[in-house]
C-alpha cells in the first residue's frame, strides 16, 4: 500500500510537471523538448491528470493549446510548487554559497539601468568586489520571463499590476515632466495645459513602449488631437531633439538633471507618477549576493516618515531645470 501511494505521488510529480510546461509554452511538442521526453510522453501525462482530476485543462486548437478555466487554476497551484523541486539544487546550493563571492544577474531596462540603478551597483561593487554584477537589458513581459526562467536573479523597474506569482517592492517614484527649448513658447507660460501642450509637435518614445501608450491614452481621454512628430529610442536622444527645437516631449524626472539645456515643468495633474522598485518571483530562494543587493536596493529606498515611498520630482526656474532623486544624488 505504502508502495503504490509512492509511485502515485512520483506519477503525480511528473504529470503536474508536463502540464505545467506545456501550459507555459503553450505546446505539448515544446513542453516535451524543454523536458527531454518525447511527445506521446507528455500527452500520457497531460491525459492522465485530466482523467484523474475530472477536468479538461487545455483547449486544443492544432499544435497550439490554450489553459481552460479549470486549466489556469490548477496552473495557479501547480506552479509554484513544480518550480520549487525544479528549482531545489540551485536553491540549496545558493543557500550555501558566501554571500562575497558568486554572480548577480538583474533584469532592467535602459533607462533604470542608466539613470536608477548606476549608483546602487556602485556602491554593491565596491562592498563586494568578488560579486559579478551582470545587468540584462530588457523590459516588461521579457524581463518576467527571464525572472520566471531563472535566468535573473530579480528585475528592477515600474509594475503597474503585478501576476499573482511575482513580489513587487517600490523603490521610488517619480513624475512627468514636460520638457521644452528655453525659448519655446510653452516656458514662459506659468500654468501650462492639455490643450496647450497638444498645439506643438510631440517627440516620444516607439509604440511598444508605456511611455508613450501613456501619453497617448491620456490625450485620448481628453479628446485632444496632437501631433507625434518623432519616434525615437532612449531619453538622452529625445532630450537632444528637444534641444535642436524639433518639438517638445514628456518624460519621467530621473531622466533630468541639472546639466540639462532645457526648460522643464511638472505634469503629474494629467499624467500619471511612475513607481519603480524590485521585482522578485514568490518561493524562489536568492542567494546570499543576490539577496544582499535586493537589502541594498530596499534599505536605500527614499521613504518617508509613514513608511511610503516618496515621489522624487523636478523644480524649475528660468534659464534652469534641476531634477533630483535619491538614486541620483547619492
Amino acid at each position: 500500500m505504502a508502495v503504490a501511494k509512492s509511485r502515485y505521488k512520483h506519477n503525480r510529480l511528473q504529470q503536474l510537471r508536463g502540464f505545467c510546461y506545456a501550459a507555459r509554452s503553450k505546446s505539448i511538442s515544446k513542453a516535451a523538448e524543454k523536458l527531454l521526453l518525447s511527445q506521446p510522453s507528455v500527452s500520457l501525462q497531460i491525459q492522465a491528470l485530466e482523467r484523474e482530476l475530472g477536468a479538461q485543462l487545455f483547449q486544443r486548437h492544432g499544435p497550439r493549446i490554450t489553459l481552460t478555466h479549470d486549466g489556469q487554476r490548477l496552473y495557479e497551484l501547480a506552479r509554484p510548487l513544480v518550480e520549487a523541486i525544479d528549482g531545489l539544487d540551485e536553491a540549496f546550493s545558493s543557500l550555501r554559497e558566501s554571500p562575497d563571492r558568486g554572480t548577480v544577474n538583474i533584469a532592467a531596462g535602459g533607462s533604470t539601468i542608466q539613470y536608477l540603478l548606476p549608483p546602487f551597483v556602485e556602491s554593491y561593487t565596491r562592498e563586494h568586489p568578488q560579486v559579478d554584477v551582470r545587468l540584462h537589458n530588457v523590459t516588461g513581459k521579457a524581463g518576467l520571463e527571464l525572472l520566471r526562467e531563472g535566468e535573473v536573479d530579480f528585475a528592477v523597474g515600474p509594475m503597474f499590476d503585478a501576476p499573482p506569482d511575482i513580489a513587487f517592492h517600490p523603490i521610488v517614484t517619480y513624475e512627468p515632466m514636460l520638457i521644452t527649448r528655453h525659448d519655446h513658447p510653452l516656458a514662459q507660460k506659468k500654468r501650462i495645459s492639455l490643450k496647450d501642450i497638444a498645439k506643438y509637435p510631440l517627440i516620444l518614445p516607439p509604440k511598444n513602449l508605456s511611455t508613450h501608450n501613456v501619453v497617448e491614452s491620456v490625450f485620448a481621454e481628453h479628446e485632444l488631437d496632437h501631433d507625434v512628430k518623432l519616434e525615437v529610442g532612449g531619453y538622452d536622444v529625445i532630450k537632444k531633439y528637444v534641444e535642436l527645437g524639433l518639438g517638445i516631449s514628456i518624460v519621467m524626472s530621473h531622466c533630468l538633471s541639472g546639466a540639462d539645456h532645457l526648460h522643464a515643468v511638472p505634469l503629474r495633474r494629467y499624467f500619471p507618477t511612475r513607481t519603480y522598485g524590485v521585482v522578485l518571483r514568490k518561493g524562489r530562494i536568492l542567494s546570499p549576493a543576490a539577496e544582499r543587493f535586493v537589502r541594498t536596493l530596499r534599505s536605500d529606498a527614499d521613504v518617508t516618515d509613514n513608511g511610503r515611498h516618496r515621489t522624487t520630482h523636478a523644480r524649475h526656474s528660468v534659464g534652469s531645470t534641476t531634477a533630483r532623486s535619491k538614486s541620483a544624488t547619492k
